[in-house]
């Protein structure tokens, strides 16, 4: 925890310089739901800001998230934290954002399901954002691990290299052998294969699109943010919503209405799921191995021999 880090007055100094508000020393509370930098609410003159901290060395991590809001918010389609200053204190790295006092789906009465339905639409505008290779400008992180997004015109080369090869390697480095890298290296000799007939466009991704990463503004509208941003298939970010739950038919229904998913986009969700759950692996441990081994034989058993 880093409630007594000398540093926060002048993380304090440093936001308020940028914003021209004053700020207090400290937060007034620490926000839950993070699992790799510390969140807090910070009052200034202009109202409560939400303020990430971490070590001085994750600045870089905390731009690149930055400039993934950024890209989102310029997609004008879902809503996202404004993005209000950045920059290190001594020990400390530190992103300052928009608050939004978010609620649950759930717990939004009678607008949970609306919510929803504008995400899915939402979404769908977003996604219809284009470049003209597949990748990012910089690299940035999918949680705590590097993602690597040096741009590539093959979308089925892209994947097996900058998604799955890279979290085999690191998945390798901690131990993992056996069944996962050898019959891995045979599906990444087969990516090409399953992605034989299917040519997406590249569109703007949010990258880490779980249940927790969305939740609903005071006047309904849906708001994602902690992104892993990059130009790829769309279906990817489908596919995630998918993985942990937290998203009901009513986006699913919406996004379809908006713009349908192609023929075999659910056998292609087990492909691009299968990268989170090695990441998960390499972030959480062994608990994941057997899933990850699992999704590999149902890809492979899907190839013809």
């Amino acid at each position: 925890m880093l409630e007594n880090v000398r540093s926060l007055p002048l993380v304090a100094r440093g936001i308020a310089a940028r914003l021209g508000t004053a700020l207090g020393d400290r937060p007034v509370a620490r926000v839950r739901g993070g699992s790799i930098d510390e969140s807090y609410r910070w009052q200034s003159e202009a109202g409560p800001l939400f303020v990430k901290i971490a070590s001085a060395g994750r600045l870089a991590l905390l731009e690149a998230e930055a400039a993934g809001l950024e890209a989102l918010r310029g997609a004008g389609a879902v809503r996202v934290p404004r993005v209000l200053a950045s920059g290190t204190a001594e020990d400390v790295a530190y992103l300052a954002l928009e608050w939004i006092e978010l609620h649950s789906p759930s717990a939004v009465a009678g607008r949970g399901g609306s919510a929803e339905t504008r995400l899915g639409e939402a979404l769908a505008r977003q996604h219809r954002v284009s470049a003209e290779h597949f990748g990012w400008s910089r690299d940035n992180s999918i949680g705590r691990t590097p993602q690597p997004n040096g741009w590539m015109s093959d979308w089925a080369e892209f994947f097996r290299e900058r998604r799955l090869r890279y979290q085999l390697e690191l998945a390798r480095a901690q131990g993992y052998a056996g069944i996962l890298q050898g019959r891995g290296a045979e599906l990444l000799g087969r990516v090409d294969a399953l992605l034989a007939s299917h040519r997406p466009v590249p569109s703007l991704l949010h990258g880490d699109l779980w249940g927790g990463n969305w939740g609903v503004a005071p006047d309904g509208a849906p708001v994602i943010f902690d992104p892993a941003v990059y130009y790829g298939d769309r279906e990817a970010d489908l596919a995630m919503t998918q993985l942990f739950g937290g998203f009901g038919p009513r986006f699913y229904a919406a996004y379809q209405a908006a713009w349908p998913l192609e023929e075999g986009a659910g056998a292609r969700a087990t492909l691009y799921n299968l990268y989170h759950v090695l990441n998960h692996l390499n972030l959480f441990g062994g608990g994941y191995l057997g899933q990850a081994e699992a999704m590999i034989e149902r890809l492979l058993a899907a190839l013809p021999r």
